[in-house]
């Protein structure tokens, strides 16, 4: 067993709905405020991420939650859970984040899919560990909808003249949506067709097929797990990236729930890097 501390839980926000839209056939854009962002505004972050926790209705629990507090007295079953979610934008004190919908699968996204003005929405403080160099050289981020947020955030927060590459993973073009990124950036929209989200490797061979600039780069790629692996190999066997260069991450594995896939960041299959 490790003597490690276990990690205090991070302050959790109520905040309430404002408005709900759907951005894409599977991508809906929930905004909602609270009353202290203070956390979020000053987040040096453009992958701040969130950790949302779900309750039950019917149990009539009120927020913020004391999870020690209801291990001790709600059935396993009962207990709320936690869904982690990049922040898309902070103003003032309103938060938007996009959410991925597949009808009913999930938990998050049926409910982003339904939620009304009003509702409650809780999430922690912001973590997260990314933002552009401003001197680096070029910039390369590459992603499936799990990373648009982050990746939106990252190519607005980019100076004006900054050069590089995005590729961004969809279904097909109706999934595309509006991003603004300097003139330099060249935005590539790679899509999948027909196969599931993460059972191809279609963002690897667009990615593969790219050069990087001269100088020093920086690279964000996040998204399905076994393709941010082949991405590993590119930045590093091929292009001889240093880790500090570089920031990759699994957001989700396909074929994994999310619980199997937290669980799985422990073992050998969820190691990246």
């Amino acid at each position: 067993m490790s003597d490690r501390p276990a990690r205090p839980p991070r302050p959790q926000h109520v905040l309430s709905v404002v408005s709900r839209e759907r951005l894409s056939p599977h991508l809906v854009r929930i905004r909602a405020r609270g009353t202290d962002l203070t956390a979020f505004r000053e987040s040096p972050h453009t992958d701040a991420y969130v950790k949302i926790t779900f309750a039950k209705p019917e149990l009539g629990l009120e927020p913020p939650y004391d999870l020690a507090a209801l291990r001790e007295t709600l059935a396993p079953d009962d207990l709320p859970v936690t869904r982690t979610y990049t922040v898309r934008a902070v103003d003032g004190d309103e938060l938007t984040i996009d959410f991925v919908v597949h009808g009913d699968e999930g938990l998050a996204g049926p409910w982003a899919a339904r939620a009304e003005p009003g509702e409650r929405l809780v999430v922690s403080s912001p973590g997260g560990g990314y933002a552009p160099d401003s001197t680096a050289d070029w910039h390369l981020l590459a992603g499936d909808e799990s990373a648009l947020p982050a990746i939106g955030a990252a190519l607005e927060a980019l100076a004006p003249d900054a050069v590089g590459a995005a590729f961004l993973e969809v279904q097909s073009p109706d999934e595309q949506v509006t991003l603004r990124a300097p003139e330099g950036i060249a935005l590539t929209w790679v899509h999948r067709g027909d196969a599931p989200a993460g059972a191809t490797p279609v963002l690897a061979e667009a990615v593969s097929q790219w050069h990087p600039l001269p100088g020093r780069g920086q690279v964000f790629a996040h998204g399905e797990r076994e393709a941010m692996k082949a991405l590993r190999d590119i930045v590093f066997g091929q292009w001889q990236l240093e880790r500090s260069q570089v920031s990759l991450s699994g957001y989700w594995a396909y074929g994994r729930t999310e619980d199997r896939f937290q669980a799985e960041k422990r073992e050998p299959i969820g190691q990246i890097l």
